[in-house]
């Protein structure tokens, strides 16, 4: 036995993180136990290297197509697929080091163990040959990425999010296989790096649990930089043709074949549980394999609590670190704290970008309890999408019919997760449109458009001037 622990944290990631670093705000003589890559999914493969070359990717892709009336290039413009990848891992090392091996340092009161840890009774773990003791627990494994059964695929070979960040050469061709977010992100990237992208959506649209506007306008504006969307597709099997992959789908009720030099797998993730011998700490978990755990990360275990994508969804880095964050202040302080996904914003950062919180249009009627009204503005009526020339986009704002409270906000735009935050406000603390128009906003500029939004309930925007109340 390897001493007795406060609280033993499975988990390298943003949910074990937080976690640790309560722990350590606490006083709490902690163990974090990590058999991952530190930092987790996001820092390493996720959000800090896909923002990354998507970003290189549209400044490129803008520059070369797009450039403001005025601007001329003249030798040309052109991406050297091999340096762009060395610049994004030299941004993961120097991330990983100063946000979670720096900081993992700085706890005073914080164990590190490597290695992968499975429960060995309630209040014991092993790693390797070694076993640890601890009062409380907070599973934080997070996830991995989902490979749908498709007949073939394995033979046919694969990407997930991990290998498609790392490639040493620029496929002339890929078809991704997903229509939500990580599948347009990794199609917009790889298309604006000078791949030919194919989608492949199962579902009648892409995003669809997104506005039917966002969709349909998003979905426009990627077939017109080149990425060939199919929704309704539903994959029969899979194939490898000499060096190229074969997807056959039935679309629109016909047999077609797809064939590219690579397929990248964006058909969701799973919760990492297997292994942990949850069981036998008297952890149950859900049909999605998740964690199962109340709105204060209490799992069935009284002692146990769970944070992260190792739950479930929402799968996002923001969630976990505030679900983390709850875990070990329920467990260390007993402060009856609780999750609150009601205002938890999302976003896909393809440009246009989407963000959205709150309810949709069809969430707020499908019972019929409340009567709700919605307004759009397109992002031609803002001014500042007008100057930079870029009127891509529109705002939703869903609200009561009768008191004016906002329900949710949705967003197209080049900024929307920039701007959504103005809405994450106004859903969490119960405002009105009228709060809304009410507040002064900076003129010119992108988050204007919410405010916009929020006037066409009472006016035409159309007919107003620019700073008109």
């Amino acid at each position: 036995m390897k001493g007795h622990h406060d609280l033993v944290i499975v988990g390298g990631g943003a949910a074990a993180f937080s976690a640790a670093i309560r722990a350590d705000r606490n006083g709490a003589k902690a163990l974090m136990i990590d058999g991952g890559t530190m930092g987790g999914t996001c820092v390493n493969v996720g959000c800090v290297p896909s923002k990354r070359l998507l970003a290189v990717g549209d400044q490129f892709f803008r520059v070369a197509n797009h450039p403001l009336p005025g601007l001329r290039l003249e030798d040309g413009w052109s991406a050297e697929f091999r340096a762009v990848i060395r610049s994004k891992d030299r941004l993961v090392a120097a991330l990983r080091k100063a946000k979670y091996e720096d900081v993992l340092a700085s706890l005073e009161s914080v164990t590190y163990v490597r290695g992968f840890g499975a429960f060995v009774s309630p209040h014991e773990v092993r790693v390797g040959k070694e076993r640890y003791e601890g009062d409380k627990f907070v599973i934080a494994t997070g996830s991995s990425p989902v490979v749908p059964p498709v007949p073939g695929i394995e033979d046919a070979g694969y990407l997930t999010n991990v290998e498609a960040l790392s490639l040493k050469d620029r496929p002339d061709s890929m078809i991704v296989l997903g229509g939500r977010a990580l599948g347009l992100e990794f199609a917009q990237m790889y298309q604006h790096l000078g791949t030919q992208v194919t989608v492949l959506q199962r579902s009648p649209r892409i995003l669809p649990e997104e506005e039917p506007e966002i969709s349909q306008y998003l979905n426009q504006y990627l077939k017109e930089e080149g990425v060939q969307i199919h929704t309704g597709a539903e994959v029969l099997s899979a194939s490898r043709r000499k060096a190229s992959k074969v997807l056959v789908a039935r679309v629109g009720g016909r047999k077609r074949t797809f064939e590219a030099d690579a397929l990248l797998l964006a058909t969701g993730r799973s919760p990492n549980t297997a292994g942990l011998n949850l069981s036998v700490a008297g952890v149950e978990l859900k049909d999605d394999a998740g964690v199962k755990v109340d709105a204060g990360m209490h799992s069935t275990a009284p002692h146990i609590f769970a944070a992260g994508d190792v739950i479930g969804k929402p799968m996002l880095e923001t969630a976990a670190a505030k679900e983390g964050y709850i875990a070990a202040e329920n467990a260390l302080a007993n402060r009856g704290l609780e999750m609150d996904y009601r205002a938890v914003p999302h976003a896909v950062f393809t440009n246009p970008a989407v963000a959205s919180v709150g309810q949709t249009d069809a969430a707020a009627n499908a019972d019929g309890k409340i009567r709700c009204a919605c307004n759009t503005v397109l992002m031609t009526q803002v001014p500042k999408a007008i100057i930079v020339e870029d009127t891509r986009g529109l705002v939703k704002v869903v609200a009561e019919a009768d008191s004016h409270k906002i329900l949710g906000v949705h967003i197209l735009a080049s900024l929307a997760p920039d701007m959504i935050h103005e809405g994450v406000l106004a859903v969490k603390h119960g405002l009105t449109l009228e709060d809304l128009i009410d507040t002064v906003h900076v003129f010119p500029t992108h988050s204007e458009a919410i405010k916009l939004a929020a006037l066409s309930f009472f006016e035409d925007v159309d007919k107003l001037s620019c700073c008109a109340l």
